[in-house]
This record gives structure tokens, C-alpha cells and sequence, in this order.
């Protein structure tokens, strides 16, 4: 699997696409930064809603008031993320796509993607979903913990593939 991987990377990295992306001095720093900014945007709207469930903040609004508010944001970035991401990967394959830290990461991303669309479907379906019974607000409290650590291990892992590169000899 490794080699094929690996392979592909290669391949990838000597495309055109690829080779633009990494010979134009701009354009990973203007990626990188609408990234940022993406993430900014998802781990601010996340937390809000996350300290609401977490009933730490945000007493007087319903979550799902709160919600309605902040997830298109939520789900706006998360695109936005997703084709900067996949220009960062494709500049630099190798480094990326073969990466612990880049897997890592791609898997959190997956389950929080998850765990927000089942949040959504759920505040959508019944307003005060999350508020009638005292397991449902046990488990909001669940989701909103769990939201919190994916997002910062999401964070972390995408700090550290540049480390991680390192640690693999890229």
C-alpha cells in the first residue's frame, strides 16, 4: 500500500497542477493563510456552540437558535478548508498524503464532520432536542466534549505534519 501511495504521491507531485502551485512563490503563503482564517472561523463558531451544550456560556439563547446562527458558517469554512487543504496537499504529496499526522488529521476531520452533520440533523429535527430530558442534555454535554477534542486534535495534527516530516526524513 505504502509504495503504491508513495508512487502516486510522485506522480502527483510532477503534474503541472502540482509544479504551478509549487513554483509560484505566493501561492502556498495565500493559501495557507485563507486556511487559517477557515480555521479561525470553524474553531470560534465550534467553541461557542460547544461552551453552550457544555451550558458554560450562552444561558439566555436556545442551542438552537445558536446554532442556526453559527453552523453555515461552520459548514461554509469546512469547504473552504477542504479545497485549500487539497491545494496544500497536492503541492507538497509526498509531504502530506504519507504523513501520520496528515492521516490523523483527515480521520478527526471525518468523524467531527460526522459528529456535526448527526448534531445538526438532530437540532433541526426538534428544537429543543439537545434541552427536554436531563440524558439528552448529558449527552449534548458528550458531543460538545468530544467536538472540542477532535477540533483541537485536528489543530495539533495539522501542526505537526511539518514535524512529522521531519521526524520521517521529507
Amino acid at each position: 500500500m505504502f509504495t503504491s501511495l508513495h508512487a502516486f504521491c510522485e506522480w502527483l507531485s510532477n503534474t503541472p497542477f502540482s509544479m504551478l502551485l509549487q513554483n509560484v512563490a505566493w501561492i502556498i503563503p495565500a493559501v495557507q493563510s485563507v486556511h487559517i482564517v477557515c480555521i479561525s472561523i470553524v474553531m470560534g463558531s465550534v467553541g461557542l456552540i460547544d461552551l453552550r451544550l457544555l451550558n458554560i456560556t450562552g444561558h439566555s439563547q436556545p442551542i438552537s437558535d445558536l446554532t442556526a446562527r453559527l453552523l453555515p458558517a461552520v459548514w461554509w469554512s469546512l469547504l473552504v478548508l477542504l479545497l485549500t487543504g487539497a491545494l496544500l496537499a497536492i503541492a507538497e504529496p509526498i509531504r502530506s498524503l504519507t504523513n501520520p499526522a496528515f492521516q490523523a488529521k483527515m480521520l478527526m476531520v471525518l468523524c467531527v464532520g460526522a459528529l456535526t452533520f448527526f448534531f445538526q440533523k438532530m437540532v433541526r429535527g426538534d428544537v429543543s432536542f439537545w434541552e427536554l430530558t436531563p440524558e439528552r442534555r448529558l449527552a449534548a454535554k458528550m458531543t460538545a466534549i468530544v467536538s472540542l477534542l477532535l477540533w483541537v486534535g485536528i489543530v495539533f495534527a495539522g501542526r505537526w505534519i511539518a514535524y512529522m516530516d521531519v521526524a520521517f526524513g521529507g
